[in-house]
């Protein structure tokens, strides 16, 4: 196998995408936009760019991408930030997602594509990128504002929605029409959130057994292999492998590892991510934006609006000010990760090609527009 040529235009194409990062960082840009933007360039659809590249080629390395990102969403998972604040964090983080899937839902159908169309849109417009969040309240110096808690714990419920979100779309993207296959295949889905959340609430113990060894090295082959495993046990399962990462990293973080297996894991997730944004980029097709432009722009018109009124509603809802709600909003309304990942279940599932370009460009316009705004 000869790949010296894939291998030296992926490289200039990683070199190129540090380039427009510095570049993006200088007007508080995240890198989400920045890989995609270099993915969408080289992308053999487009034709602007020197450099071709076919997604083929990395495309097992942006599935580690994938993992990754949901492994770490759970491994960085408060449980005691939720469980000791349930109540006012379920009710804030309830009413977010509510607020943004509920109309969310219903602009999916006016779109007609399609009902699990529909779904699928409704997910991408109910949750915040919680990599951008997380980003911009330390960039901004945000981190000792009063309503930074507020923030993180409804990026903590988002967390949960989440995983019980992909359990419930993976079932409806399955295609199964016949009832008591669909209970099963629901059922096997909740059984498997509900073990692996009773194992990361009660057996951190237990499983801290497992890494007690002092080499780096055998030590992230073992977490990294048990987010490949369990993230190939949840697409077994039929839950997919995202949720099955999630899983896995919600148990780990509850052990006394944690911390040590962050400091290992966030590089490997941010050069793996990397291949993920940069893989989905190389399957957009720029001359499809038109036929999602209308549709693109009403859900972003739509997702500032609703993020308004949602932000000032949870602000009254903590006792906190119009200034507070203001600055809930400008750092939530950001859309990310999770909008790529329901983008690559629709293709896989065969649902409306559109949704793949509508997911790129609104993260693109989202995630460039929203940090500016919040800066």
């Amino acid at each position: 196998m000869h790949l010296g040529e894939e291998l030296a235009i992926l490289g200039a194409l990683l070199l190129i995408a540090y380039i427009f990062g510095r570049l993006g960082k200088l007007v508080g840009l995240p890198a989400i936009p920045v890989y995609m933007l270099v993915g969408l360039l080289a992308s053999p659809h487009t034709g602007w760019f020197p450099l071709s590249f076919d997604s083929g080629h990395i495309e097992l390395i942006a599935i580690f991408g994938l993992i990754l990102l949901l492994f770490n969403l759970g491994l960085e998972f408060d449980q005691d930030e939720f469980f000791g604040n349930a109540g006012k964090l379920l009710v804030s983080g309830g009413t977010y997602i509510f607020v943004n899937m509920g109309v969310g839902f219903v602009f999916g159908f006016m779109v007609g594509w399609g009902t699990r169309e529909a779904l699928i849109i409704a997910g991408m417009t109910a949750t915040s990128s919680s990599a951008i969040v997380t980003k911009l309240l330390i960039e901004l110096n945000r981190l000792a504002n009063k309503e930074t808690p507020m923030i993180l714990g409804v990026t903590v419920v988002e967390d949960i929605f989440i995983a019980i979100y992909l359990a419930i779309v993976s079932v409806v993207l399955s295609g199964e029409t016949a009832i008591w296959p669909v209970v099963g295949k629901l059922g096997v889905a909740f059984l498997f959130l509900v073990v692996m959340f009773s194992i990361a609430r009660w057996g951190g113990r237990w499983v801290s057994r497992l890494f007690r060894t002092k080499d780096d090295e055998l030590f992230t082959i073992l977490f990294f292999g048990l987010a490949v495993g369990f993230g190939g046990i949840g697409e077994l399962l039929g839950v997919t492998d995202a949720i099955g990462a999630f899983l896995i990293g919600l148990v780990l973080g509850a052990t006394k590892y944690r911390a040590r297996i962050e400091a290992l894991s966030l590089p490997m997730r941010d050069v793996f991510g990397a291949f993920f944004f940069l893989n989905f980029g190389l399957a957009l097709n720029l001359s499809t934006f038109p036929s999602v432009l209308p549709q693109v722009a009403i859900a972003v018109l739509m997702t500032f609006v609703l993020n308004i009124a949602a932000g000032q509603f949870v602000a009254w809802l903590n006792k906190l000010g119009p200034q507070a709600g203001i600055n809930t909003t400008v750092i939530l309304q950001n859309r990310g990760e999770f909008a790529l990942i329901l983008a690559t279940l629709s293709l896989s599932a065969g649902l409306d090609k559109r949704i793949v370009p509508f997911a790129g460009l609104y993260v693109l316009v989202m995630s460039v527009v929203g940090p500016i705004l919040a800066s």
